[in-house]
Parts: structure tokens; C-alpha cells; sequence
């Protein structure tokens, strides 16, 4: 799940917590059950709703919020690849193309847009936010409702699930929650 944008409703996404054993980038998520907790390692996720404030700083970032009904997810989208020491260790021509795709999400987040957003998780004082890698514009009106019905469909098949060992084999095994009660 570290690799890939885990698609969350804002509630989900704002009830993770920094993991203790991995750098400061990592969310956990927990899932408790009567036998046993779970800990799931994410580093990117995915929301869609609508923009509800934009605070831009020229040249260094623009940080807004995604509100889905659920909640209200913090993003910031950073617009000084080329000025900043951070990014110099890229090569020149994948930072003038990041820094150029910046600039185009720069341009497509004004509030009152519906938008899907995708992003590293990362923590900034404490709080949850979306460090911005791409901004899609939904035109779609039924999207908000498809991405919720994913949402929960992921939730019950995908993500709710318990991990249990098997000490002969030192094996992990996924386990959905559902069908462990059902034995």
C-alpha cells in the first residue's frame, strides 16, 4: 500500500497517524478486531471534493482544502522546484517538467471546483496534509458520488482487512474481517 494512492473519504484520510517506525512521510492506519490490531503502512492517497480555500504564496506554494462532506483535507501543492535546494538533487529537465505541471495545477485550483486530488501523505505541525503530485478537475457530476461508493466498497473488501500469522510457514496472510466471523 506504500506505493500506490490509496483512494480515502476525508474522514478516513484525517483519522491516520504519523507511524512512529518509518520517517515522518508514512500514515498508519490501524484496524482493531477482538483478537488481534493491524497496522497498515501508507504513503499516498487519493481524495476528491470541493475546493474550499486557496492560500497562495507566489513562487513558493499554494496550500487549499478539499472538502468531500466528511471532512476537510489540507493540501499543499509546492511551486518552487526550481528555486528550492530540496529539489536540486533531480535532474534538470524532470524538474523543469514537474515545476511545469505545478504550474498548470497551480491553475486549475479556484474554489467552488470540484477536484481529485492525489499526493504524498505527509505531516506538517502535527497535522495531516496532502503534499500535492496531481490535480484533476472532475466534470463529471456523479464522480463525488462514484469516489464515495469506491471509497466504501475499498474500505469493506480491500482495507478492513486482519493479517494473521501462520507460525509453521512464517507466513503472512490477509484475512478479510468478514469472512473471519463467518468461520
Amino acid at each position: 500500500m506504500e506505493d500506490t494512492h490509496v483512494k480515502f473519504l476525508a474522514f478516513d484520510l484525517l483519522s491516520l497517524t504519523p507511524s512512529s517506525s518509518t520517517p515522518n512521510s508514512t500514515a498508519v492506519r490501524r484496524i482493531s478486531t477482538a483478537t488481534a490490531t493491524t497496522v497498515l503502512h501508507l504513503s499516498r492517497a487519493e481524495t476528491l471534493g470541493i475546493i474550499t480555500s486557496r492560500h497562495h504564496k507566489p513562487d513558493r506554494f499554494l496550500r487549499f482544502t478539499i472538502d468531500d462532506g466528511t471532512g476537510c483535507v489540507p493540501c499543499v501543492l509546492w511551486l518552487n522546484h526550481l528555486t528550492s535546494a530540496y529539489f536540486s538533487r533531480r535532474s534538470p529537465p524532470d524538474l523543469r517538467s514537474i515545476a511545469g505541471s505545478a504550474r498548470r495545477f497551480e491553475t486549475l485550483v479556484q474554489i467552488g471546483a470540484s477536484a481529485r486530488v492525489r499526493g504524498k501523505v505527509s505531516f506538517y505541525r502535527g497535522e495531516i496534509q496532502l503534499t500535492v503530485s496531481n490535480v484533476f478537475i472532475e466534470r463529471d457530476p456523479n464522480a463525488e458520488i462514484l469516489h464515495w461508493l469506491q471509497c466504501v466498497r475499498l474500505a469493506r473488501n480491500r482495507y478492513d482487512v486482519v493479517v494473521e500469522s501462520d507460525d509453521d510457514d512464517k507466513m503472512l496472510l490477509p484475512v478479510n474481517k468478514k469472512a473471519k466471523k463467518a468461520e
